[in-house]
């Protein structure tokens, strides 16, 4: 079944009820944001894009965007979203790579005479002349469970950037999963402030919403501000630890305001445990931290009901088989660490266009091997340890960087901090320590908490404070730069 007939099924039960809260436009009820489905789809067949085809969209959070990415859904497209801060050059390897039917950007000069484009932006644009005359399209198309509904690059950190592809039943299936394990309720209203080019904004914080129709309070992007005003509106605020952080550095955020939310869900990059804590404290109610990433959509939860504990992701989501392996493959019991790797609906059919590289990373059993180093407990709940790339190799032996940094963040002058592996003369690699620290921290005072408590051969050989650490969009720590930013330390 096409994706979006399921969501059109609950559009058409809840026309009246509001579907985008927006901030400075009238909201979008689901009645209107299905007319305007059907209006984008309109336009996308005027266009010339037909099923299969697909379609390159770099634009702002605009509701219009949403309509286009569903519209896609409608007609059998395949949408194709890419970051807003990727520069002309990069989005040249998306055009030649991906070789879309359209692109929509805000630049009429994005597509470098590749291929059409259509322009949008908050104030026009030609898509919004295009719509203005589109006829609009009834009826959604069929679609088989194995039909790509998009294609999600990869962020290309290390090497050439990967597409995978998604299919209507790889985000159906879990989409459904999420709705009963989170509980989901017809009453839920949705804080949302991510991006909507990514995995964690579009397809798990939209579709929740949009598989019940439930309301959106939707912005343009974070502002600690208006999170803050929206909170007494909302039930429910999906975010990466960054909005936990802010929240808890402002005066504002208490336990009155955080009163009527049923749940608080981090995703996309780790949450500390001191958060955890310092968010209960507060709050008095507990993060929800699951485990997704672009390849699978989510695999693990915290229960919506039960034990929420600090530093774990949970437990597989229902109908997905997740496991600890070594290299060889062997599957290794609780508490060894390994490679997480899983199988089940919600994992992708592979890299568009790199069927050598889709291969090496499933196994003959068909398990998905997605680069994560974690341990699971004898209860079956998931921690996350690193990603493979990120393993310390320190005079042979191994240097998990999440064990090391769990400990520094315990430290009361330490706000947080990055573990990497930079080439050392001796060693191979040494374990070096990245702080954002209040007052900076020296070396000894890292060694004095440290000793006792880690091994010596997984402690920093050095330690170093800036004021942030690079990220990318979604939050994550982007270690790949700090390796190559101090490369030479131990070499120089």
């Amino acid at each position: 079944m096409n994706l979006y007939s399921r969501f059109e099924n609950a559009f058409s039960q809840a026309l009246d009820k509001p579907a985008l809260v927006l901030a400075d436009a009238p909201d979008w009820t689901y009645a209107h944001l299905k007319g305007q489905v059907e209006l984008a789809a309109g336009a996308l067949a005027a266009a010339g894009v037909a099923p299969g085809d697909r379609v390159l969209v770099q634009l702002p959070k605009l509701p219009e965007t949403v309509a286009l990415y569903l519209a896609c859904l409608k007609i059998g497209a395949v949408y194709v979203p890419v970051n807003t801060a990727y520069t002309p050059r990069e989005v040249a390897y998306f055009i030649e790579d991906a070789e879309p039917r359209l692109f929509v950007a805000t630049d009429p000069e994005a597509g470098n005479g590749g291929v059409p484009v259509e322009t949008l932006t908050e104030s026009g644009g030609g898509w919004r002349t295009r719509l203005a005359g589109a006829e609009p399209v009834r009826d959604t198309i069929g679609r088989d469970d194995k039909d790509l509904a998009a294609i999600l690059y990869t962020s290309g950190t290390t090497g050439r950037a990967k597409g995978a592809m998604l299919s209507h039943n790889n985000l159906a299936s879990n989409v459904l999963a999420l709705d009963r394990y989170w509980g989901w309720r017809d009453d839920d209203v949705l804080l949302h402030a991510l991006p909507i080019f990514h995995v964690h904004g579009l397809f798990v914080a939209l579709h929740c919403a949009f598989l019940r129709a439930t309301p959106v309070i939707f912005q343009t992007r974070f502002d600690i501000d208006a999170l803050i005003a929206e909170l007494p509106n909302a039930t429910v605020l999906m975010g990466v630890p960054t909005f936990y952080t802010r929240l808890l550095a402002d005066p504002r955020f208490d336990a009155a305001l955080a009163a009527g939310m049923r749940l608080f869900i981090s995703g996309s990059a780790p949450l500390t445990e001191q958060t955890f804590a310092e968010f209960e404290a507060r709050t008095g109610k507990r993060i929800l931290e699951r485990y997704g990433m672009t390849e699978t959509l989510m695999n693990t939860s915290n229960p919506l009901d039960g034990e929420r504990v600090a530093g774990t992701v949970g437990f597989a989501l229902p109908h997905i088989a997740a496991r600890i392996a070594a290299e060889d493959g062997q599957v290794l019991g609780p508490g060894e660490v390994g490679g997480i790797e899983v199988r089940g609906e919600n994992v992708f059919s592979g890299y568009w266009q790199m069927p050598e590289r889709t291969a090496e990373e499933f196994r003959g059993d068909g398990f998905f091997r997605t680069g994560d180093l974690g341990v699971m407990d004898a209860e079956g709940r998931f921690s996350i340890v690193g990603r493979a790339k990120d393993l310390v190799i320190s005079g042979g032996y191994n240097v998990y960087p999440k064990e090391v940094e769990r400990l520094l963040d315990e430290m009361p002058e330490v706000t947080e901090s990055a573990v990497i592996g930079v080439p050392h003369p001796d060693f191979g690699e040494a374990v070096v320590a990245v702080l954002v620290a209040a007052e900076g921290v020296s070396e000894d005072r890292v060694d004095v908490h440290l000793r006792g408590n880690l091994a010596r051969y997984k402690q920093p050989k050095r330690v170093l404070c800036v004021n942030e650490l690079p990220r990318n969009t979604m939050g994550k720590v982007q270690k790949n730069e700090l390796r190559e930013r101090y490369s030479d330390i131990f070499t120089a």
